[in-house]
């Protein structure tokens, strides 16, 4: 990819992978232009700003005009506080009108971020590849698939789209990980199940480089993963959080039907008040539906390879959130 002088726009540049993405590309001295809707960027000199909605067409198109490569980032994450309807209108529709816009926009390239939640749960023994039939569970991952299937349908009609589907993302600047990690290192932590369920974590330096190697080497069409090089269980993933954190690793899990049933109730109980609830359906899928990626395909086309191991990634993560003070210092440290 040619960085200098290049223009890209990143649709949720105020997310964490989102600021992590501009920050490399202003850093290979593209000209950066993104898209907000509520959340403010985080202050950058170097990158121009736009304040809209992904479903307003006639502003995306004039945002777009002169942008070699597009970011498709915004998306509606998986909480149970946000409709159905909004699910779908951020997720599916929103993907529908950034690509018709920078299609009429001239856009040269773009990549669409799309979710390992595709698959909803993968079959134990088995690892997804590309190609492995997707079939999601819950309304995020059916909202994007939807949105996946939008962008591969614009590629065949003829816009330069590459998908890409990451694993389990986490790093420095992480909200939603945040809480995860908040409550293991609180010491007062219990699992949901026994965490027999596995995912492909991958630290946000890895993700973002594969991102931009999509966006160099990807081929029109073809969907690509982006995960870590170690397939893991939850359970070992908590302790590994433990072990960042200075804890020892919980030993306190909630079977399955009471944790299905504690999700649905406090999804019950805090929907009243527009409110995340600290356990729900979609929270639960995380230590139950597995989503092991393969990144044999990446590797081989893209020349996609990640460096950080989950331990390594974990304390560098928690050692952030520390310096920020988003997290209490370490068990027995003396701060003064």
């Amino acid at each position: 990819m040619a960085d200098r002088h290049m223009r890209a726009f990143i649709t949720g540049g105020s997310g964490f992978i989102g600021g992590h993405l501009i920050e490399s590309l202003v850093g290979r001295g593209f000209e950066v232009r993104a898209l907000f809707h509520h959340s403010p960027l985080r202050p950058n000199d170097k990158v121009e700003t736009v304040q809209g909605d992904i479903c307003d067409k006639e502003r995306l198109s004039r945002a777009l005009k002169g942008t070699d490569i597009l970011f498709h980032l915004a998306s509606a994450l998986g909480s149970s506080a946000i409709g159905r309807d909004e699910f779908r209108r951020i997720n599916a529709l929103g993907a529908e009108n950034v690509l018709e816009s920078a299609r009429s926009a001239g856009v040269g390239r773009a990549v669409h971020l799309s979710s390992a939640g595709v698959f909803g749960a993968v079959r134990k023994g088995e690892i997804a590849a590309e190609s492995t039939p997707p079939k999601p569970i819950t309304v995020y991952d059916k909202t994007k698939l939807e949105g996946e299937e939008t962008a591969l349908r614009f590629a065949r009609e003829g816009l330069d789209v590459v998908v890409v589907r990451p694993g389990w993302a986490y790093g420095p600047g992480d909200a939603r990980t945040l809480k995860l990690i908040k409550a293991v290192g609180s010491g007062r932590f219990i699992m949901a199940t026994r965490g027999r369920g596995f995912q492909t974590p991958v630290y946000v330096d890895d993700l973002v480089k594969g991102i931009l190697l999509a966006g160099e080497k990807g081929k029109r069409g073809e969907v690509y993963h982006l995960a870590g090089g170690e397939i893991m269980t939850v359970r070992n993933m908590v302790d590994a959080i433990a072990a960042a954190c200075g804890r020892k690793p919980t030993r306190f899990y909630l079977p399955l039907l009471p944790a299905r049933l504690a999700a649905f109730l406090l999804e019950k109980a805090f929907a009243p008040m527009h409110r995340e609830p600290p356990l729900s359906r979609s929270k639960l899928s995380f230590f139950i539906h597995s989503k092991p990626l393969a990144i044999d395909k990446a590797k081989r086309e893209l020349g996609y390879a990640p460096e950080v191991d989950f331990r390594s990634g974990m304390a560098r993560t928690v050692s952030w959130y520390r310096s920020q003070g988003w997290l209490p210092p370490a068990p027995g440290h003396d701060p003064s």
